[in-house]
């Protein structure tokens, strides 16, 4: 519930700042101002879309999703790279469209509200990164960065309008430059988004500090003498585990499985990211 209140949250203030932005760029004169509006545009959406995933997320596993409903959160984390595409696409080819255009300088007030603008988006960044590392949540990292991107391009727009502003006749353009760096900032951030969450779709072996932490708990089980194999696959913001655990192959077959269930409630209990964990006994020789 914490989590859609935060997403409740993020849809409510992407709203609010897209209006003001919106009506400081087309009263105040500011292209860079209307291009971060149109960018703010596509965070109303990707947080409308955040909202939806953490409540089905949320729902418990049944039948037909023994695994739960996490992966739902890839699904969105695509749909707001996308949306990070389009609008950094859309921006860049605004500002240089606008490049043979006439341009008069922004209104200096802009440059106030901007500001203003730049602040508040950071605090929400914080906020979500903050909620998003706490619970290993790749959607709300996604959304987080999302904010930071809108904070960014809110950023070079400041920069823009204020050369345009105190630099005088001449530098006009800046207000355009700036957009599309802007745009250059949203396409880098989406890229790095993508990547992380395909390596998580595709079930990527790369979740080493998880796999330190299961070797290590592993170790003070008694019974348990090491682990033959062990793959990890990210499930929303939880993991579940396949491993092969190696045993006293002298051992009855009742024995090991009392092992194996001792290793597994060591690792539920001790790394409470773990969802579940499916362990296969392996018999192993042991000298006397």
């Amino acid at each position: 519930m914490a989590n859609l209140g935060l997403g409740v949250f993020n849809l409510a203030s992407n709203v609010v700042l897209t209006l003001l932005k919106a009506f400081a760029g087309v009263v105040g004169n500011s292209n860079a101002l209307v291009a971060d509006a149109i960018e703010s545009l596509m965070d109303i959406f990707s947080s409308f879309f955040v909202v939806i995933g953490m409540r089905y997320a949320a729902k418990p596993a049944d039948e037909n999703h023994p695994y739960g409903h996490g992966k739902i959160e890839l699904l969105i984390t695509f749909c707001i790279v996308l949306m990070l595409f389009i609008s950094a696409t859309g921006i860049a080819f605004d500002a240089i469209w606008n490049f043979y255009e006439p341009q008069e300088a922004p209104a200096l007030w802009t440059l106030w509200v901007t500001l203003g603008i730049i602040a508040w988006k950071e605090l929400v960044f914080r906020v979500n990164l903050h909620y998003a590392n706490q619970q290993n949540n790749a959607m709300l990292k996604a959304e987080a960065w999302h904010q930071r991107s809108d904070a960014i391009s809110s950023l070079a727009a400041l920069v823009g309008i204020g050369a345009a502003v105190f630099l005088g006749k001449g530098f006009e353009i800046a207000d355009e430059c700036a957009a599309l760096f802007a745009s250059g900032i949203i396409l880098f951030n989406a890229w790095r988004i993508f990547r992380s969450a395909l390596g998580d779709f595709m079930d990527e072996q790369i979740h080493d500090d998880i796999l330190q932490r299961i070797m290590e708990v592993s170790q003070t089980v008694e019974g348990v003498e090491n682990l033959e194999k062990c793959r990890i696959r990210k499930v929303g913001s939880t993991y579940v585990v396949d491993l092969h655990a190696r045993v006293d192959g002298r051992l009855t077959v009742t024995r090991g499985h009392e092992i194996a269930h001792r290793l597994k409630d060591q690792l539920c209990g001790k790394i409470p990211e773990l969802h579940l964990v499916n362990i296969h006994v392996e018999p192993c020789t042991i000298n006397a």
